[in-house]
């Protein structure tokens, strides 16, 4: 175990598939003999990505109010609790997928107030590459308003690692004019491939983030007023349902008929999806669960984790992000819903928590200037 415990954080807009790397580092460096320690983040309270996390039973705090550069604080505090709990040798914190600006507000005040603790790695930003080929001009198909890209792009922008996830879904013409468009784009960032999901093309990437050090670079230009603008315009939903029948159900598939119900209903009011993900367990299920994914409206069901027998109770967990109001988010799940108990009868669902609303303003805790970053790049060059 080293003396300073590392601290990597996986970037990335909504629906990229940051849970499932993170997943596949943290297997990585299990495997390896150190012990991790996973920080998630959200809007608001009630995340798949927590839920998931922990049926692979690794020690996870979730940050939940706002971003991790609004939840300094929180982000420490959460990190102290999991040092005393678990003591890892490797922190994981994966941010909101709506949020930027993470090196000027999370990776260089981290490094310049608790430098005797962590070493900071540089910052990777994953894509899905259909959502990165659509909002780069590389392909057609529905994408957001120019307000939202603005915030796709500063991610992508700060990034020091771009990494392409999914590349299986790629054709090899495909994937050479993405990256190619990439570097183009942001020169900057050195850009690779992988997928997450097959475990394929990530020894490169994890390399560099368990090696390297976060830079002092210039602090990246940011129109905070276009910033909030762009995350308000995504409208957030967060729900949790106790779900039990008179016979065990197939949970798989309650979930998918779930899913495409509301896909079919956010195109029908032509709302892009930026991510649908849920999860049904079971405490019969031994800890696991299903999961389920949609990363944009014209997409299908994917169900990343299944239950392998019928399950008679268990906890519903909703998380939906799109361009649209969020109350219309909550009619369509409140539709899709009562359409699952007329389809199933004797099936009940209590809803037990339900949040929907658009992201606050960002307002950071901490923002280090492209001046103050070239005094720490000196002062650590001593």
């Amino acid at each position: 175990m080293t003396e300073r415990a590392r601290y990597i954080m996986i970037g990335g807009f909504l629906g990229a598939g940051k849970t499932t790397a993170v997943a596949q580092l943290a297997r990585r460096l299990t495997d390896e003999g150190l012990k991790v320690g996973l920080i998630t983040n959200d809007q608001s309270s009630g995340l798949v990505d927590t839920s998931i996390l922990r049926s692979h039973g690794y020690a996870v705090e979730e940050i939940a109010g706002g971003c991790f550069c609004c939840r300094f604080a929180s982000l420490s505090d959460a990190a102290d609790r999991l040092t005393e709990s678990a003591r890892p040798d490797v922190f994981l914190a994966e941010p909101v997928g709506s949020c930027t600006d993470l090196v000027a507000t999370v990776s260089y005040p981290l490094r310049r107030i608790y430098g005797d603790r962590f070493t900071i790695a540089p910052l990777s930003v994953l894509v899905d590459p259909a959502r990165a080929a659509r909002v780069l001009g590389l392909a057609e198909g529905r994408s957001f308003s120019s307000k939202v890209v603005y915030v796709y792009e500063k991610q992508l922008e700060e990034a020091d690692l771009i990494v392409v996830n999914k590349c299986d879904t790629l054709s090899d013409v495909e994937r050479d004019a993405l990256i190619t468009r990439l570097g183009e784009r942001f020169p900057k960032s050195s850009v690779t491939t992988c997928s997450a999901l097959k475990g394929e093309g990530l020894d490169a990437w994890f390399d560099r983030i368990l090696g390297d050090e976060c830079d002092y670079a210039p602090t990246m230009a940011l129109d905070y007023e276009l910033y909030a603008e762009g995350e308000a315009l995504l409208g957030w939903l967060n729900a949790t349902a106790q779900v039990r029948a008179p016979e065990a159900f197939d949970a798989n598939r309650l979930l998918v008929e779930l899913a495409e119900s509301m896909r079919a209903a956010l195109v029908a009011r032509s709302i892009e999806i930026a991510h649908l993900k849920m999860t049904l367990d079971s405490e019969d299920a031994g800890g696991q669960l299903a999961a389920l994914s949609i990363t944009r409206s014209d997409g299908e069901a994917d169900l990343r984790e299944a239950l392998l027998d019928g399950v008679d109770a268990g906890e519903l967990i909703v998380n939906l992000r799109g361009e649209a109001a969020p109350e219309a988010l909550r009619e369509i799940l409140v539709a899709s819903l009562q359409a699952l108990r007329d389809a199933h009868p004797g099936l009940v669902i209590d809803v037990e928590h339900e949040e929907h609303f658009r992201p606050a303003p960002p307002e950071p805790t901490h923002r280090v200037s492209s001046d103050e970053a070239e005094t720490l790049r000196t002062e650590a060059a001593r």
